[in-house]
């Protein structure tokens, strides 16, 4: 069967141009609105058959505020924005090292940033774009073919849509990447950790309300937040030789053996993860590196094309700013490839810096040696003086210029 319409939305009398957008988190959903708002008629397609979300934060500050602020997603953000929180840090059974308060990071990261938990902000995109476009559940890409005027996608139940572009934001492992650019392993670069999040549905007992409790030893990283009822999550990294091994003893039984010597929050939330082991993330650690992002009518954006990981902390507002320039490239071109590369050009210097920052952050998440822990320590107590406090807030924006 053959849709030669993406979506429903389609003005008579007035001709629009059709896109495909392969994934339905951040990435995909924020160029699906970012392209609605410039006139295109858009079908998202997403494997999973239903909605999901996770318990992780995500923060927006930079350009990633300011593609969010484009994108009018800050009043629906605001409403579900956690603010700034106590951040303790904590010995292996639980006890308090010392406290970074609130305060200290909100002066350093200054008023135009967010602190969303994933899900929310998926949330919060999907409500926007939800009567924007036709979003279908359930349904994977099985063939591309291209040709200078269109790209036609055949999906798993035999529709053929015909569209002007095709972004693929299927993630890192991207079925769109795999058909249009080659397998995963040629561009998959295994950074030797892996990660797990999930959301709590009871407050840890051992963790202040208010506040994220992390520990940090050689090799990895454990931080439990109790934000509150339906607020509170976990999140967990540590480095392995053999993270395939990692993932198939599933998440439960990894992080069990990785941190089960662990007291405090950390046990409150591995004992909610055995409970119900299903509402975990739980993946390697690796970044997606290509030489070009775009092949003709097809482009790849967010963790499918450069997955920055949560190592350097910026993976969704990067998702946000790229689609936002995405839209603008298009707008300003007439010629798909000739946008794509233009959006490509001025993206790329961006994930090149975040990249690199990333594969500099692993030893502050997984420390090499207790040297480098109690290193990082030392750090964390200086940010609190006040002239450090400036340094780092210069830091930051610097980063983020």
């Amino acid at each position: 069967m053959e849709a030669n319409e993406n979506t429903p939305h389609h003005r008579a009398g007035t001709p629009r141009r059709r896109a495909t957008v392969v994934g339905a988190g951040i990435a995909g959903l924020a160029a699906a609105l970012r392209l609605h708002q410039q006139g295109w008629d858009v079908v998202v397609i997403e494997r999973a058959p239903a909605r999901r979300s996770s318990g992780y934060l995500v923060n927006l500050h930079g350009p990633g505020y300011a593609a969010a602020e484009r994108l009018g997603l800050i009043p629906a953000l605001t409403s579900r924005d956690i603010g700034f929180f106590t951040s303790v840090l904590v010995h292996a059974d639980g006890r308090e090292k010392f406290r970074i308060p609130a305060a200290v990071t909100e002066a350093a990261v200054g008023n135009r940033a967010l602190s969303v938990f994933r899900g929310d902000l998926e949330s919060a995109l999907y409500d926007t774009v939800a009567e924007l476009a036709d979003i279908r559940f359930g349904s994977t890409v099985q063939a591309i073919a291209q040709t200078s005027e269109e790209v036609v996608v055949t999906l798993s139940d035999g529709t053929r849509l015909r569209t002007e572009l095709l972004v693929g934001a299927d993630g890192v492992h991207s079925r769109v990447r795999e058909l249009a650019f080659g397998a995963e392993h040629e561009y998959f670069v295994d950074l030797g950790h892996v990660v797990g999040a999930f959301p709590l549905g009871t407050v840890p007992e051992h963790v202040p309300e208010g506040a994220g409790a992390t520990f940090i030893g050689p090799g990895r990283t454990a931080a439990v937040m109790n934000l509150g009822p339906r607020r509170s999550s976990a999140f967990f990294t540590y480095r392995c030789p053999d993270p395939g091994a990692e993932l198939a003893l599933g998440a439960a039984a990894a992080l069990d053996r990785a941190f089960g010597d662990l007291g405090g929050g950390v046990a409150d939330a591995l004992r909610q993860l055995s409970a119900d082991p299903a509402t975990a993330y739980f993946d390697s650690v690796g970044q997606i590196v290509m030489d070009r992002w775009s092949q003709g009518r097809v482009v790849l954006l967010g963790d499918a094309a450069w997955c920055v990981t949560v190592f350097a902390g910026y993976g969704a507002a990067l998702a946000l700013d790229g689609a936002d320039r995405l839209g603008t490239a298009i707008a300003a071109h007439d010629d798909i490839p000739t946008a794509l590369h233009t959006w490509e050009t001025s993206l790329r210097p961006e994930v090149h810096k975040r990249q690199a920052l990333a594969r500099r952050g692993i030893s502050r998440f997984a420390p090499p040696t207790r040297i480098h822990v109690w290193a990082g320590e030392m750090m964390l107590r200086a940010i609190q003086l006040p002239g450090i406090r400036g340094l780092v807030r210069r830091s930051i924006q610097r980063a983020n210029n």
